[in-house]
Order: C-alpha cells, then sequence, then structure tokens
C-alpha cells in the first residue's frame, strides 16, 4: 500500500498568493501543483505507468522544489491519497474509487486551528484565513465539483469518538 497526501505538492508562495494571501479562487486554483500531482504520482501508478512515482515535488515550509527520488511501485499496489480538492476534473479521471470524509465546516475550523494555528500566524490570524479563504474555496469546491454526490462512499468524520466506537469489534 502507497499512503499519501497531495500536501506534498503545492506551488511556490509567489504562485499560491497571487491573487492575495486571503484569496479563496487563489486557495482553490493556485495552491496545489496538479500537473505534478498526475505527472509523477497518478499517472506512473495508472494503466499504462511504470510505476515509479514520488509522493511530494514541493517542501511547503521550506518554500522550495524537493528532489525526491522515485520509488517503485510493487504490481498490486494500492494507492490512497488524502487531501483537499482531489475530485477537480483536472484529477477524477485518475480515481478507481472515492471516499468522501463529510464534516461541518465549524469542526473541520475547530481541528484545522489546533493544526495549523502557530502556523498561520495565531489563532485570529487562523480565523480570519478560514472565514476568507479556506471556507470559500471549499465552498468553491463543492459547487464546481460535487465531491459528495461523486464519490463511492461517504464516512462522517463529525465526532471522532463516535467513530472510533463505531470501529471497535462487536459494537453495533
Amino acid at each position: 500500500m502507497i499512503r499519501t497526501s497531495v500536501d506534498g505538492f503545492h506551488r511556490p508562495q509567489a504562485e499560491r498568493y497571487a491573487r492575495g494571501r486571503h484569496s479563496a479562487e487563489g486557495y482553490y486554483h493556485d495552491a496545489r501543483d496538479l500537473s505534478a500531482i498526475v505527472a509523477l504520482l497518478l499517472a506512473p501508478l495508472g494503466p499504462k505507468g511504470d510505476r515509479r512515482y514520488r509522493t511530494a515535488s514541493f517542501d511547503l515550509d521550506a518554500d522550495a522544489p524537493v528532489a525526491q527520488e522515485p520509488c517503485l511501485a510493487a504490481d498490486d499496489a494500492i494507492l490512497i491519497v488524502d487531501g483537499t480538492f482531489l475530485q477537480r476534473p483536472e484529477l477524477r479521471d485518475y480515481w478507481d474509487a472515492t471516499l468522501f470524509i463529510r464534516t461541518s465546516g465549524g469542526t473541520a475550523e475547530v481541528r484545522g486551528l489546533g493544526r495549523d494555528m502557530d502556523r498561520l500566524g495565531g489563532e485570529a490570524a487562523a480565523r480570519d484565513l478560514y472565514a476568507k479563504r479556506y471556507r470559500p474555496a471549499y465552498a468553491m469546491y463543492e459547487s464546481l465539483c460535487d465531491p459528495e454526490a461523486q464519490s463511492d462512499a461517504i464516512i462522517d468524520n463529525e465526532d471522532l469518538a463516535r467513530e472510533a466506537l463505531s470501529c471497535m469489534p462487536g459494537e453495533d
């Protein structure tokens, strides 16, 4: 199994913020290098690929490209990719199956603040970015791509405690 995230495929900060640091359109259209995701990860692992893949092209913290050596996937490898906006038209045809992880905007923000607050400049700055950049970009994604309706399965991830309990053997 190959498990990775699209977070290894960001674009340089100058491109990510070209429309403005708070731009929802900038986050949706410019944050990730979709062509690198396809060329380095998805196409090599697809039916006509050579199985030589990379899981990253860019280091977000260093704001610099990474020179990752390709890995060779097993013939029967399964790829699992997480991240935002994965059902965009540019990527949709590369998936054999998609799972939509559902949670409310409020819960996503609370979790994001806990994870990213320091990186985003503190709580007030992070809340501002969620209000102006991240939530509106996600609304744009929902409107343009309808990811929940396009998914093969939906997982409700609103209550992590409930989800953990529902996975316990013998629990209903």
